[in-house]
């Protein structure tokens, strides 16, 4: 997966709680495995009418938030079922990180594991950043990994809080696959030591 370091872009506000996981990614589109694709049916229930024409006044379809990479959120971001392809949808829309006051367990590792990074805030900073976010295109934030700092268009910092593992994994570009490859080394060496020689 990518590194991430530090990201720079519009903020998306969406000011909802309990968002779950069918939400994000309706059942109906879990058909493949593939992680790429999934973004086209990201929040299609809230993206789009039944006729299949975009609801203007949803967030992601306003000009200003099309190529937001970071969502601010309510609590309980991705509550629901466990499904993999709601991070899977979320980054091949092109979101790199969402900033709530809580997630989901299963979804916040999803998230982890897959690029995205999480924040958690308290209420009132969440606030702060959603109306700043609701600026629209003349307002950028930062979000620096290494400082664990955001930085709101208006110039103030936000301190954030990162589990140090997910940091490294987030900062390296490592899943689960790349962590078990950084030991290469000692397991080739065990599956050598564990040969049987035949005579």
């Amino acid at each position: 997966m990518d590194k991430f370091n530090t990201l720079t872009s519009v903020a998306a506000p969406l000011p909802l709680i309990n968002v779950d996981t069918d939400m994000i990614i309706p059942a109906r589109f879990l058909k493949t495995i593939k992680r790429t694709g999934l973004g086209a049916d990201l929040f299609s229930t809230l993206r789009f009418q039944e006729d299949g024409s975009e609801r203007e006044d949803f967030v992601l379809n306003k000009p200003a938030f099309r190529n937001s990479e970071i969502l601010i959120a309510g609590k309980n971001f991705g509550c629901g079922s466990s499904r993999e392809h709601a991070p899977w949808a979320l980054l091949d829309f092109g979101i790199k990180c969402v900033i709530a006051p809580s997630f989901a367990d299963i979804f916040y590792n999803n998230s982890s594991k897959n690029g995205i990074l999480l924040i958690k805030l308290p209420q009132e900073q969440i606030d702060k950043l959603m109306k700043d976010a609701e600026l629209g295109a003349n307002a950028t934030m930062t979000v620096n990994l290494e400082a664990q700092e955001i930085t709101g268009p208006d110039g103030d910092v936000i301190k954030f809080e990162v589990d140090a593992f997910k940091k490294h994994c987030l900062m390296n570009g490592l899943d689960d696959i790349g962590l078990t490859m950084e030991k290469s080394d000692k397991i080739a060496a065990f599956e050598a030591s564990q040969k049987v020689k035949i005579t």
